[in-house]
């Protein structure tokens, strides 16, 4: 999180020193619009195949530890500096409601009869999958995408959606 200031941004964006500033005047400033684009490049309307919701899960861990690394470790940065900063919390905490907003239209769809309850179990297979593989022991052999499936149906199946 140190390492994201004014001058870096200006400098991988490739702009003249100073420019950041003139959009985020503080550091908290940059942080939120920081915060802002990483939610917006979670908007992606995507709906799982009918009947293939284990696969899609599996498949979205995977692509987190695998082609979505960076971000996802600068998403995990980000939750432990809301933490120290209040005035990011409500940012944070806005992307993780839109995110289980659309996993229980997804689960709801799919047949749960408690989504949001059953919300909270698939979002905490899917965090603690991905912190594992990518900041925890299984770092060391992170799961490849056929593990992450069964893991997917395993938890589905434990929410009585076995053939979603």
């Amino acid at each position: 999180m140190r390492g994201l200031t004014h001058r870096a941004v200006d400098r991988a964006a490739g702009l003249p020193a100073g420019s950041t500033s003139y959009y985020a005047r503080t550091r908290v400033a940059l942080l939120e619009l920081a915060a802002d684009r990483m939610v917006e490049l979670d908007q992606v309307a995507v709906a799982p195949p009918a009947g293939r919701l284990a696969e899609f899960l599996g498949g979205v861990v995977h692509a987190s530890i695998t082609r979505g690394r960076t971000r996802m470790l600068a998403r995990y940065e980000f939750a432990l500096e809301a933490t120290r900063r209040p005035e990011l919390r409500g940012r944070y905490d806005a992307g993780g409601a839109e995110l289980r907003r659309r996993c229980a239209e997804v689960l709801a769809a799919a047949g749960s009869l408690t989504p949001e309850a059953d919300t909270r179990v698939v979002i905490g297979w899917i965090e603690g999958s991905i912190f594992d593989a990518l900041a925890g022991t299984g770092s060391v052999r992170p799961p490849d995408e056929e593990e992450l499936v069964r893991g997917a149906r395993v938890v589905l199946s434990g929410l009585g959606l076995g053939s979603a």
